[in-house]
Order: structure tokens, then C-alpha cells, then sequence
């Protein structure tokens, strides 16, 4: 029931200073400003780039906004799905006796209900493109299980099962699951890892966190032209593949990891490499 990964959520210091850093790096543009109640207690800039939408969230008093700057410096704080029938969630939420609450028209789900990710759903809607990104894809949530998380997250939002895919990686040090929303169409999924090789960026991550949101992936038709504007920057970002896609470094997008992948590139490793470019193959 899950449609997009739809948004990320951000806990900064400066959220004015985060939007031009936003558009700076991604293109991306200003969409509106409010405030969040408690107990989240934040000044939120919202900027989109490409169909998604990154929510900069400031402290305004004691929340846990700041909370977690206090303990985690600036960095991501929520994840966010859009869905196409949110009161459906919701009652399957209640059903699994799972606690959330409502923020406008958003619905929020602390970490402690869900496998460690704050989790953020909205009704879906359309968006015309917007800066240097097609859009977010993908949101990782490291665990201590990743078969466990996988049938959690399939029962409280409605996933199917049966269109996951199973991922290893030995560079990064993880096995997993994607849990793909609606696979060939889109490549939108939750991916859980679970640690193979504690040492690795990965596994310290987890050691300090616990289960947590670790990063997101987006695509775009020209990585060279973020790559440029990281450069222009003087930005941390590794890349990968000759173009195929990089990372960038949280120090260069107000403490968030963000891979970032040429379009349809993603499909190499999500179980349907015939549906890569051929020259990613």
C-alpha cells in the first residue's frame, strides 16, 4: 500500500542555511514554511527536488528535534511515504495495535513502533520535477534482523512479499531485503540491511545507533551535472561505476547520506538487471 519514498525529514540547525545547501547541490526549491508541534517542537522549511520533498526541521524549543541534534549532531530524522489510501494504513496500523499520530495531513510513527525508523506518511500527489533529481527511490533501515523487519513492515503497511528481492553486499558488509512497492513499474522500496562486517562505515553506524534510518538513494538523468555542482562546492561525494551514480558525503547535504544513481541504474541491484542501461550491466 506503500505508492512512493516520497520525502526525507531532516533535523538541522539552520534550516535557512539547509535550503541553500539544498539548492546548491540538488537544484532543489523552496515549497513552503510552518512550524511542528510537539513533541517535535521545530521550524520546518520544506524544499523539493525532483517529485520529492526534504522537510528541514530546526528546533523551537525543547523537542525531539533538538533532542536529537543534542545526541546525533544534524543528520536525518524521519523517513517519508506517500500512499495512495491513507486511511487504510491507518486502520491497519490501529489493528496491529501500533501507535501514531497525526501532524496536519501527515501521520507519524515514532521509532520505537516501527524496526528504528521514524516513519512519515502522507496521501500521495503529484508533483512536477523540479532541479538536478528524478527523485528519491530508496530509504535504508539497518537491523539487527533483516527477515524480521522485512515481515513487520509487510504486515503494517500492506507490502507484498512475494516482489522483494534479497541483497548482499561484501564491500559494504551487509545482507538484506528490498521491499519494492510495485516492481517493474517503480524502484521505490524500504531496503533493511543487516550487518555482516561490523568494522565497515555501515556496522559502526548501527554499533552507535542501534536499528536506525541510515541513508537514501535518488536517481538522476546526469550525474555529472551533480557531481559539478559538488565540486563547485568544494563538497565531499564519492563516485562510482563511470558515471553510473555517487555518494554523497552528510557533511555536504546537512547531515544526510544520499547515494544517487543514473536512471534505471538501480535495477542492477534489485533483482532485475536486464532492466539496467546496458553499459551498467
Amino acid at each position: 500500500m506503500l505508492d512512493r519514498v516520497d520525502r526525507m525529514l531532516l533535523a538541522v540547525r539552520n534550516r535557512a542555511a539547509a535550503a541553500t545547501t539544498f539548492a546548491d547541490v540538488l537544484g532543489a526549491e523552496k515549497v513552503r514554511e510552518d512550524r511542528l508541534g510537539a513533541p517535535y517542537n521545530a521550524r520546518r522549511s520544506v524544499v523539493q527536488a525532483g517529485d520529492s520533498e526534504f522537510e528541514l526541521l530546526e528546533p523551537d524549543g525543547e523537542g525531539l528535534v533538538s533532542q536529537h541534534i543534542e545526541a546525533w549532531r544534524e543528520g536525518i530524522f524521519a523517513a517519508g511515504f506517500s500512499t495512495s489510501d491513507l486511511p487504510e494504513i491507518a486502520h491497519r496500523l490501529e489493528n496491529a495495535k501500533l501507535q501514531f499520530a497525526y501532524q496536519g495531513n501527515q501521520l507519524w510513527i515514532e521509532p520505537d513502533q516501527t524496526r528504528g525508523m521514524r516513519t512519515v506518511l502522507q496521501q500521495s500527489e503529484k508533483r512536477h520535477r523540479v532541479g538536478q533529481i528524478s527523485g528519491l527511490y530508496e530509504v535504508t533501515n539497518v537491523v539487527s534482523d533483516h527477515e524480521e523487519a522485512a515481515s513487520f513492515y509487510t504486515s503494517a503497511f500492506g507490502l507484498d512479499a512475494s516482489q522483494f528481492a534479497p541483497i548482499k553486499s561484501d564491500v559494504y558488509g551487509y545482507i538484506g531485503t528490498l521491499t519494492l512497492f510495485d516492481p517493474p513499474a517503480k524502484l521505490d522500496r524500504i531496503e533493511i540491511t543487516q550487518i555482516t562486517e561490523p568494522a565497515r562505515a555501515m556496522g559502526r553506524f548501527h554499533a552507535r545507533r542501534s536499528d536506525s534510518v541510515y541513508m537514501c538513494y535518488a536517481e538522476t538523468d546526469n550525474v555529472r551535472a551533480i557531481s559539478e555542482r559538488l565540486e563547485a562546492n568544494d563538497a565531499r561525494y564519492e563516485p562510482f561505476g563511470d558515471d553510473m551514480g555517487l555518494f554523497v558525503h552528510p557533511s555536504a547535504l546537512a547531515g544526510m547520506l544520499m547515494g544517487v544513481s543514473l536512471t534505471n541504474v538501480g535495477w542492477r541491484w534489485s533483482g532485475r538487471p536486464e532492466l539496467a542501461p546496458a553499459r551498467a550491466k
